[in-house]
């Protein structure tokens, strides 16, 4: 099978991990351009990588041997370079936030799916093992009905990371830590309970940094089949902790925390899969975790290009996360509970 030619568009932070997974999987992937404004990001990117730069965007978007584009810019630039790949008949694998709004994530998703090509958004908290886990053993009603459910994310982040240009601001980042750091626990814990349908939350700027967006968030929840659960996010939480999942049925009760699932029924089994972590990403360093997952969101993004086949999380799916953030964001404004609106 000849191999999918892909250019990544961006090359900040963000792009070592997928940097590292497309070297990886270098036998079914090459990546032909690996593209940024500044020659200096460009140099030492090829230097750490080997990949082939480019500071000409449109010559990426006019060669017809790519199949696809990793966008890995600042959200705000999202939309705009979504449409051009569509356009251009080429794939897309986007890094999360989908964008810096609800309106324009959900005018991203539809250019996509107007063009027909397959859209594929990085969030990959669901293909830990410990996530895999989970999802099984409630796919198989171990857990009877869920009563509650409930997501945590205690990150770290000095002033000196919202000192650097637009962090954390509503213009690039479009919000703080539910957009830019919770979004990958919220989104776990909708591919495991599914979505609420209301909020009620607060959120605040706390004393910790000055930013222009949130760093202290918490919310309760309340789904359609009455069970209710609550959302706790900062990047205030000093040195950072693993984010956690729980999960409480009728017939027994999990926890993800980091890597690990620990697992206990009413009938007195218990499991435990996985090793604990520290807190990796949470902390000081927001780089600081294995690419692994990283790199199973690139094989099921190709697998799902090869089959003609959506993504694990298309376009679409990772709308929901973006639906529940605004949804708490407009609580914590109006100072009521909020419809989660889909």
């Amino acid at each position: 099978m000849a191999k999918t030619r892909i250019a990544v568009i961006g090359l900040g932070m963000a792009s070592a991990p997928h940097a590292k997974s497309l070297a990886d999987l270098a036998g079914r992937v090459e990546v032909a351009y690996a593209y940024s404004l500044t020659e200096a990001r460009r140099a030492a990117f090829a230097q750490q990588f080997g990949f082939p730069v480019s500071g000409d965007l449109d010559a990426i978007f006019a060669d017809k041997t790519v199949g696809a584009v990793m966008l890995l810019t600042p959200p705000s630039t999202h939309l705009d370079l979504v449409r051009r790949a569509a356009n251009a008949g080429k794939h897309i694998l986007l890094e999360k936030p989908i964008e810096i709004g609800i309106e324009r994530a959900e005018e991203l998703v539809a250019a996509a799916e107007r063009a027909g090509v397959t859209l594929g958004v990085v969030l990959q908290h669901r293909f830990k093992s410990a996530s895999a886990a989970l999802a099984k053993l409630l796919a198989e009603g171990r857990f009877g009905d869920i009563v509650g459910a409930s997501a945590r994310t205690y990150n770290w982040r000095p002033q000196s990371y919202y000192d650097q240009p637009g962090r954390g601001t509503r213009a690039r980042d479009g919000g703080g830590v539910l957009l830019t750091q919770a979004i990958h626990t919220l989104d776990l814990l909708i591919s495991l309970a599914g979505l609420p349908k209301a909020v009620c939350a607060f959120a605040a700027t706390s004393a910790v940094h000055r930013m222009e967006t949130e760093d202290i968030v918490a919310g309760g929840l309340r789904y359609a089949n009455g069970a209710i659960g609550t959302v706790s996010a900062t990047t205030c939480a000093y040195p950072g902790f693993p984010d956690r999942i729980d999960i409480i049925g009728t017939k027994g009760t999990a926890m993800i925390e980091g890597t690990a699932l620990k697992v206990a029924f009413h009938d007195g089994t218990a499991l435990a899969i996985g090793a604990e972590a520290g807190p990796g990403g949470a902390g000081a360093d927001p780089m600081a975790f294995s690419h692994e997952d990283h790199r199973s969101v690139l094989t099921d993004f190709l697998d799902a290009v090869e089959g003609g086949r959506e993504p694990k999380i298309s376009g679409r799916e990772a709308l929901k996360v973006h639906w529940l953030i605004e949804a708490l964001l407009r609580s914590a404004k109006s100072g009521r509970a909020e419809a989660v609106a889909e």
